[in-house]
């Protein structure tokens, strides 16, 4: 059944130079989107669509805020009726800024939508299906007739917006595909493209072009495949629609700014992507800073180092596959990727300065405690150590110092420049820097099996210089681990997170990178979390629960950032568990499709508790669900007591 594209066929217009996929440009009110346009930011309210006042307030300062659409749940009809009172009163007011009704199962809410705001945005999983998790055997004359019931119950929107100059999102989200696609495509990236292209394919028919297309998850994995893969069909078809970019049910704080920024910064780095809304379960004009700030990081960059055109990729684009290199010690192989820490500028490194990547030392037992989050490997530079370490972390010293001191000092390697390399026996295990810009070394590197490469650039375009990199060490054949090293110079904690995230998710979700490190000037607590949590983002390595948590909007039944952080302060040491909090059933067990539990609200202060996409327990009293959700885990054998 599969439809995938060969590698050779293009998701970018260029794999090695950026440069801007060429949408078509349509119009949404006032605001044109795609083509030319500046890549627009927009996000959601969170008020209930009948509170005309709460509603036009927070649209307010979303806009304020710099806010270029604003988008409004209605669920049922008379939500999308009481957005002409909202947009009357934001129109009085002197705000023009286009509006987007959000729709979910409801085909009529949509239609009187389409006469009201600017933009609608329909579910291809939900707006003619209903999900309930059957797995179908369709024959394809079974299989035809339910697209054309889609497409009877599809057309008279699509007329509609049409008539009326309405502009539509068709946004699939990987947890909310339909039973239809899921049994004949699966629970992946093609049954994605596929479900919005069926939308596409009906819209074409009646030849309406004013459409943004989104391939949303929570899975960056998934949702950087989908969206490379909708471009791949589109440029097929010769018609590419603008691209709505974001990472659904990210979450909030430092775990949500990572996680956006390694999906939609690969995107962005690839030159896709017409609009953006970073999904945080915060107040939504606190969401437009932060995807203002990962869009400037590609329209500032100047220091850019000329590549070849016309490259393709030695790898899939579509699925994730681990590049395959050798073992060093606990680096490459089947290893998950490691975490180099740097102390090379301290003057005196004393055992409390190893607190700050995961390691206490107690004087009064002589002992250490190692967190999960613990950096993998120090690097102390010309620095030397009196005290002696815990095991399981490894030193990388430059080369003089280790060659005068640790050569027979187990757990101590050396940092080698290219120069020093001729120095070493061939057999030596170590570090060599190289400059992924530079001519690469394939003898020294063929010859020298024992080094791990710590590769890192000048250059502002890094993630190409470094998929530069990778194609020619899979063209000569090269196996050597790789650790990927970043700097970002910036006194802002929340660029740094922002800007080494997008650099290093493309790469990373590519199955490009043995290890992290990140060099700032950063706290060294920031920059050991930020590693921890691109890793994590990318589904490289997992250490610490992660919350597949909602943005809030109109739908929901609960206060979100309130619950999610009861949640997490209950449960943030359950390492590598993932819990889904959902505000209603709309995101519910569809959303958090990759949950291993759920906490989904179902009514005013009732909550429905999912063991993976099956409900557990019903209407629990919103008072009690907390502890009714560890008590869930609990029973099933995946609680352990926290540690203090």
């Amino acid at each position: 059944m599969s439809n995938t594209p060969e590698n050779s066929l293009p998701y970018c217009l260029d794999l090695l130079n950026r440069k801007r996929l060429s949408t078509l440009e349509i119009q949404i009110g006032n605001t044109s989107m795609g083509g030319n346009a500046p890549i627009r930011v927009q996000s959601m309210t969170t008020t209930d669509t009948m509170d005309t006042t709460g509603s036009v307030e927070q649209s307010i300062r979303m806009i304020d805020a710099g806010c270029e659409l604003v988008r409004l749940t209605a669920p049922s009809k008379n939500e999308a009726e009481n957005l002409r009172n909202i947009k009357e009163v934001l129109n009085s007011r002197g705000y023009n800024t286009p509006l987007v009704a959000d729709i979910h199962f409801t085909p009529n809410a949509a239609e009187i939508a389409a006469g009201i705001v600017e933009k609608v945005r329909v579910n291809p999983g939900n707006y003619a299906d209903k999900k309930k998790f059957e797995e179908i055997d369709y024959t394809e004359e079974s299989y035809q007739a339910e697209l054309r019931r889609i497409e009877e119950k599809f057309t008279p929107l699509v007329l509609l917006c049409k008539t009326n100059g309405t502009a539509m999102r068709i946004g699939t989200n990987h947890g909310s595909l339909s039973d239809r696609i899921l049994s004949r495509f699966g629970d992946t990236p093609e049954g994605m493209v596929e479900s919005a292209m069926e939308f596409i394919r009906i819209c074409e028919k009646h030849e309406y072009h004013s459409l943004v297309i989104s391939m949303k998850a929570s899975n960056t994995l998934v949702m950087v495949q989908a969206y490379r893969l909708l471009v791949a069909t589109m440029l097929k078809n010769g018609r590419c629609y603008p691209l709505h970019l974001g990472v659904t049910e990210a979450g909030d704080g430092e775990d949500g700014r990572i996680k956006s920024a390694v999906g939609i910064g690969a995107l962005l780095e690839d030159g896709l992507g017409d609009t953006v809304r970073v999904s945080l379960t915060e107040a939504p004009e606190f969401e437009i800073p932060v995807a203002r700030k990962l869009i400037a990081k590609y329209s500032n960059r100047k220091n850019i180092f000329p590549l070849p055109e016309g490259q393709i990729p030695k790898y899939s684009p579509y699925s994730q596959e681990r590049r395959k290199t050798t073992q060093q010690h606990n680096i490459g192989s089947e290893h998950v990727p490691v975490v180099v820490a740097d102390l090379s500028n301290k003057k005196e490194i004393t055992p409390a300065n190893f607190f700050a990547f995961g390691y206490t030392y107690s004087v009064q037992l002589d002992k250490w405690t190692i967190l999960d989050q613990a950096a993998d490997y120090v690097y102390i530079g010309d620095n030397t150590l009196d005290f002696e370490l815990p095991g399981p972390i490894g030193v990388i010293v430059n080369y003089a110092v280790w060659q005068k001191l640790y050569t027979n000092k187990a757990g101590f390697s050396p940092l080698l420049t290219l120069e020093q390399v001729q120095e070493i026996t061939t057999d030596t295990a170590g570090f060599v820097l190289i400059k992924a810009e530079d001519a690469m070394p394939v003898d020294l590197l063929r010859s020298h099996p024992g080094l791990t490469v710590v590769l890192a650039t000048d250059f502002d375009n890094k993630t190409h210089v470094f998929r530069n990199f990778y194609l020619n060490l899979a063209k000569n054949g090269l196996i050597n681990p790789i650790i990927l090293q970043f700097t970002e110079h910036t006194a802002d904690e929340e660029t740094f997170q922002l800007y080494t995230s997008s650099d290093a998710g493309s790469l990373l979700i590519d199955g490009f990178g043995d290890g992290l490190w990140l060099c700032s000037d950063q706290p060294r607590k920031v920059i050991n979390s930020t590693a921890f949590g691109i890793l994590q983002a990318t589904r490289s390595r997992i250490s610490k629960t992660e919350y597949i948590s909602c943005p809030s909007c109109g739908r929901t039944l609960f206060d979100l950032q309130e619950t999610t952080a009861k949640i997490r302060e209950r449960t943030s040491h359950l390492k590598g568990i993932k819990i889904g909090i959902m505000g209603c059933i709309v995101n519910g067990p569809g959303e958090m499709a990759d949950a291993d539990y759920g906490y989904v609200g179902t009514g005013p202060g009732k909550i429905n508790l999912y063991k993976e996409k099956e409900v557990i327990k019903r209407n629990v009293p919103e008072d009690n669900a907390v502890d009714e959700l560890i008590e869930l885990i609990r029973s099933n054998g995946d609680w352990i007591d926290a540690q203090y």
